[in-house]
């Protein structure tokens, strides 16, 4: 058994989709990060960074429990677990981790910068920031849809941790500003991958999460964003 430790970011997503797609038994605990339970001294045991997603695996390696954080590290163990989306030959493996790593250095903290400055940034005096990052945002679309456009999937021919990874971060394009009519790969990419059984099912579980982020105090935003009175400046 897995235990999950989740919420409903985009992170927390693609690991809900992988654990669907895999098969693998999980017991989902919701970890508030509005409300501050990732700095709690149990959770930091398991996710020294404070931050949501980590797994224990009470079946690791030498069957003992074992502990991964981070999206992209929970990925690529779970992946060689189940023996599942991540190719053995090398080449075709590491076109894989290329694309999984343009999530997690590029998309991942590209659109969350873009998430952060359009939702929960003073508005006055935000403008380069927001010209910034919706400039990054569109320049990696335009990435992602130029590679769809001669690939399969992100990774290669099969479908596999890059594309786990990165459909989450995908679905607000509305928002972003980026039409999937404009853009017939991504458009292929994006309607296959949500079409996915197991994708759905993961998505639907999501859904489900009651987020107290709509109720967060000021108090506890800046506390979650490091601000305020708890800046480290």
């Amino acid at each position: 058994m897995i235990d999950f430790y989740a919420l409903t970011s985009p992170n927390v997503q693609k690991v809900y989709i992988m654990l669907e797609e895999c098969g693998l038994p999980y017991n989902e605990i919701f970890v508030d990060v509005w409300k501050g339970d990732q700095f709690k001294p149990e959770f930091l045991k398991i996710s020294p960074n404070n931050k949501i997603p980590a797994i224990v695996d009470h079946d690791g390696p030498g069957g003992k429990p074992y502990a991964v954080f981070e999206s992209g590290a929970i990925l690529l163990y779970l992946a060689e677990k189940a023996g599942r989306f991540l190719p053995k030959d090398t080449a075709k493996k590491y076109d894989v981790i290329q694309w999984l790593m343009i999530q997690l250095t590029g998309v991942g903290p590209m659109f969350g910068q873009w998430t952060h400055f359009k939702l929960f940034a003073p508005k006055a005096g935000n403008e380069y920031a927001m010209g910034r990052y919706t400039s990054e945002i569109k320049r990696l679309y335009e990435v992602l849809e130029q590679r769809l456009g001669h690939s399969k999937f992100l990774g290669g021919d099969d479908y596999s941790v890059a594309d786990i990874a990165t459909f989450p971060w995908t679905r607000n394009h509305e928002a972003h500003g980026v039409k999937l009519a404009d853009n017939p790969n991504l458009k292929r990419w994006f309607e296959t991958i949500a079409s996915r059984p197991a994708v759905k099912a993961a998505l639907e579980k999501v859904t489900a999460i009651k987020s107290t982020r709509e109720t967060a105090s000021d108090d506890d935003k800046d506390r979650f964003f490091g601000r305020g009175r708890y800046a480290r400046a």
